[in-house]
């Protein structure tokens, strides 16, 4: 007979990051706040406090000895800090990579094109790594594809800076081009 829980179904019961109220555990309490001087108190003494002012008492600092309360209104707490970590995730900036891939032997108008879609990633405010990739026995015209790279590189040097010279990485020569800041 298998033996466990009798109810599989029964949702977990998920503790919040802050203890309020009831589910303090500690004895005394250091209690902090806006209007209240900082003082230890037995933690009904706290709670009681917090009742008075329509309020909760929310453990801030568990670790501390003995740990640290604050009186103030929970459910408001945590909407603003939903809302600050919303505001820092929007302004972070995710840096995406866009290759372009050139033959030794790239045709000037194939070049042109390659050259207007890096100049659009680069407006676009992402990086964009070139390189050119040898064939075979391709890797004999090296100085061709580090010419073309540098040339690549000087067509772009209006919207964006080199980071790198022409490196050659086995069958691979690369460069990569940062968008401008003032753009």
């Amino acid at each position: 007979m298998r033996r466990g829980p009798k109810n599989k179904f029964q949702p977990r019961q998920v503790e919040d990051e802050h203890r309020i109220n009831t589910r303090i555990r500690a004895i005394k309490v250091r209690l902090v706040g806006d209007g209240v001087e900082p003082q230890v108190l037995s933690t009904r003494e706290a709670i009681e406090l917090a009742e008075q002012q329509d309020l909760d008492l929310v453990e801030i600092s568990p670790n501390a000895d003995p740990p640290v309360c604050k009186i103030m209104d929970y459910k408001k707490f945590l909407y603003n800090q939903k809302k600050k970590q919303k505001e820092l995730k929007a302004k972070q900036s995710k840096i995406v990579i866009k290759e372009i891939r050139f033959g030794p032997n790239t045709d000037d108008h194939d070049f042109n094109f390659k050259l207007a879609n890096a100049k659009k990633f680069l407006e676009e405010g992402n990086k964009v790594k070139a390189f050119v990739f040898f064939r075979g026995r391709t890797i004999v015209y090296k100085d061709r594809g580090e010419i073309l790279l540098l040339k690549f590189a000087q067509e772009l040097s209006e919207i964006g800076t080199l980071e790198q010279m022409p490196k050659l990485e086995g069958k691979r020569m690369t460069i990569m081009v940062n968008p401008k800041k003032g753009k």
